[in-house]
């Protein structure tokens, strides 16, 4: 069934690119709803915003989303992960501006406070994206792939030439509670140099040495190093799975992404659509249910109505 949260959640910080300070309140929000952006600093225009593939616009390093109205939010792909991770199907995001807070530039805060007011079962049926065959699509020696698998599985290779990261590769089945516990630590990353370039360009001007990795050649910048020694890939998971909850309901498939981002990923996910024969949708069973990101991670609170 679909789930909603139990209560709302609220966050308070800066947008990683903007700098400018946000709160974003996150609420319990009916079934079939999905997830629903407000600006509530918007009053001339409709200020919602749906979270979903074909919402997505051209943006750089992060993940923006736009209505008709041109009104957009950015930087989603954190707490969009987060709600994945969780199996949170329904929610209103209220956000008092253009950007998403950064907090620690990983998911686990917002993890952290959705688990504390848990979730609740709503009275709908859950649907999945059943991925039937392969789709894929390339941009020089970058690829990003959907294939047919019985669950979300994320396969990641990226390859930099700082040996602070260098090669690595990572496989995950998404299923009880890996999101929770090997990705959702996992915080942004950049290289010194590239943090000069950004601000220089009025990008990452709300970044810091405590909300992102910085990299500078075989040395990290940041107070106490690194969470996991293959942090970075991992963090580019987190940002697939979030980026793959555009889908508008869970991915039953394997997504394999070699040095991909947010807008391969997306890419992607128009090309899966843009194709019947490559997927369905699929009412989710009990027994597949156990297999979905969020089961059995998040505390569970009283059934909530339609």
């Amino acid at each position: 069934m679909q789930t909603t949260l139990g209560s709302k959640v609220t966050f308070d910080g800066v947008g990683l690119h903007s700098g400018a300070p946000v709160r974003m309140v996150v609420h319990p929000a009916p079934a079939d709803h999905g997830v629903v952006f407000c600006r509530t600093d918007i009053s001339d225009r409709d200020p919602l915003v749906i979270a979903r593939w074909d919402k997505v616009t051209p943006s750089k390093l992060c993940t923006l989303i736009e209505n008709e109205a041109g009104v957009s939010v950015s930087t989603i792909e954190h707490i969009m992960a987060a709600l994945a991770g969780l199996g949170i199907n329904n929610a209103l995001i209220e956000i008092s501006g253009p950007e998403v807070p950064i907090l620690d530039g990983s998911s686990a805060l917002f993890v952290r406070a959705m688990r504390r007011v848990g979730t609740r079962t709503q009275q709908a049926p859950l649907r999945a994206v059943r991925i039937l065959k392969p789709v894929e699509v390339r941009d020089g020696e970058a690829t990003a792939r959907l294939e047919p698998a019985q669950a979300l599985e994320i396969d990641f290779a990226i390859d930099f030439t700082d040996a602070a990261i260098g090669k690595q590769e990572k496989h995950l089945k998404m299923s009880n509670g890996a999101f929770v516990r090997e990705l959702m630590d996992s915080r942004t990353f950049c290289r010194r140099a590239d943090v000069d370039y950004m601000q220089s360009h009025g990008l990452a001007l709300g970044g810091t040495y405590e909300n992102a990795v910085v990299i500078d050649g075989d040395k990290v910048l940041s107070p106490g190093g690194l969470r996991h020694p293959d942090e970075a890939v991992r963090h580019k998971m987190l940002d697939a799975m979030g980026d793959l909850a555009l889908a508008g309901g869970p991915i039953l498939g394997r997504y394999v992404g070699n040095r991909s981002g947010h807008a391969m990923t997306n890419r992607l996910l128009r090309a899966l659509f843009a194709d019947p024969t490559a997927w369905a949708w699929e009412t989710c069973s009990p027994q597949q249910a156990h297999s979905l990101p969020g089961a059995g991670v998040a505390r569970r609170v009283p059934v909530a109505a339609r």
